[in-house]
């Protein structure tokens, strides 16, 4: 039953363009009417109809602990009491900036801003600034938020809607991002060799989760890093997805590669609007008010957006074996796709995070990613949702694992899985 959902949905459609606030929540590439969400506890959430769902949408990350985790919201609420705003220093702040450095210690420094594409466009403004240069190398199907020079040959929502460059970009904002083929050294290289004192920065995704889930082949990130010292230019690490989520210090713990500047968001917040980018000391020197790089915002280091990151990130520090749990839980739903379907699909799983794509060939890359079957994709994401388990409404989408989800709900989730794969005319 979506009645009341869609009710609403076409009330939206009157005064927010195309009825949603982020263009993937349409459920266009899937065919269906969104469902608009009332409520969520733990690893469920409940919709205005009344229907409950197992969610592995997690807010698209941020959910690592659940739904409304108990500290969490205790803490926000004597935070709420307190006053919603500022627009000035907090002992918050320092707070989640030592958590930060001490979890990834790289970010020696790191500034807070309100999202992951200020942090990304902040970062990149840094790097800039830093190396007195002005081409940056992105790769094909990542996605780096929505700041006009980085918006070319993107993934999430952009690859979902098959409109890879956003209108409203002039080519002046893009003809200094250079496109890099992911998981293909000789394409980097290629750019460094033509542009070898131009380029500021390379950055990217360390697992690619924007164009669905891509893990990096091996020595690809240490290449990287190997050929950005070579030319004098940074490596950004976009962990707007990964950090605190593969680790606590995030991609770069996890593969032993450490960048010069890294973004964050998602868990940093705890579920609430943040980003951060940071790096080091003598780099983020570069930011105003000590150098020239201007940035600012007046929600930055919102004291209940702080809050919510300090005690998240608190709780995962206190227990890391969290991130076996998590591992071992998508480990099984990668394992029950895979028995159900064999060669017919391909499942990248790392961590906490998976996708199923609906190819044959290996997902390395764009292309290979972009092979896989999008109305395949739309009836198995339709027979889940049926079914009570509610994943991305897109093929271009990670799936995201909670320290919430029971045994019972993985139990459930793949046997739905394995039902929903079978029922597929391959």
């Amino acid at each position: 039953m979506e009645t009341r959902s869609k009710e609403l949905f076409e009330r939206a459609k009157v005064h927010i363009p195309g009825g949603v606030n982020s263009p993937v929540r349409a459920f266009k590439a899937v065919g269906r009417t969104p469902r608009f969400i009332q409520s969520a506890k733990g690893s469920r959430i409940w919709d205005v109809d009344g229907n409950e769902y197992i969610d592995y949408v997690c807010s698209w990350g941020p959910g690592i602990l659940g739904h409304a985790h108990p500290r969490v919201i205790e803490k926000v609420k004597e935070a709420c009491g307190q006053g919603l705003t500022y627009g000035a220093p907090t002992e918050k702040e320092v707070q989640l900036a030592e958590l930060i450095a001490e979890m990834i210690p790289s970010m020696e420094v790191s500034r807070l801003v309100s999202s992951g594409t200020e942090a990304v466009m902040s970062a990149v403004r840094v790097a800039r600034g830093y190396t007195r240069r002005n081409k940056i190398i992105k790769f094909r199907g990542c996605y780096h938020g929505h700041s006009d020079s980085l918006l070319v040959k993107a993934g999430s929502g952009a690859l979902t809607t098959s409109v890879p460059d956003s209108a409203g970009v002039p080519s002046d904002d893009t003809k200094n991002t250079l496109i890099a083929e992911y998981n293909n050294p000789e394409s980097v290289e290629a750019l460094f060799q033509a542009n070898p004192e131009e380029i500021a920065a390379v950055i990217v995704e360390p697992v690619a989760a924007n164009m669905g889930v891509v893990l990096p082949q091996k020595g690809f990130l240490s290449f990287l890093r190997n050929i950005t010292k070579k030319y004098g230019a940074l490596l950004i690490f976009d962990e707007v997805i990964t950090g605190f989520r593969l680790a606590l210090g995030g991609a770069q713990e996890y593969f032993h590669v450490t960048p010069d500047l890294t973004t964050l968001g998602k868990i940093v917040g705890g579920g609430m609007p943040i980003g951060a980018y940071g790096g080091k000391r003598e780099i983020m020197q570069m930011v105003s008010p000590d150098g020239p790089v201007y940035q600012a915002g007046t929600l930055s280091g919102n004291p209940i957006a702080t809050t919510a990151g300090i005690e998240t990130l608190k709780i995962l520090k206190e227990d890391p074996a969290i991130y076996q749990r998590l591992e071992k839980k998508a480990e099984k739903i990668a394992d029950a796709a895979r028995e159900a379907a064999g060669n017919h699909i391909q499942v990248c799983q790392i961590g906490s995070l998976l996708s199923v794509f609906f190819t044959c060939r290996e997902v390395w890359d764009y292309d290979s990613a972009a092979s896989s079957d999008l109305n395949l994709y739309a009836d198995y994401f339709g027979y889940l949702l049926d079914h009570g388990i509610y994943t991305a409404p897109s093929q271009f989408e990670a799936m995201f694992l909670s320290d919430a989800h029971t045994e019972e709900d993985m139990e459930h989730t793949c046997q739905v899985i394995r039902e929903g794969l079978c029922s597929l005319d391959f």
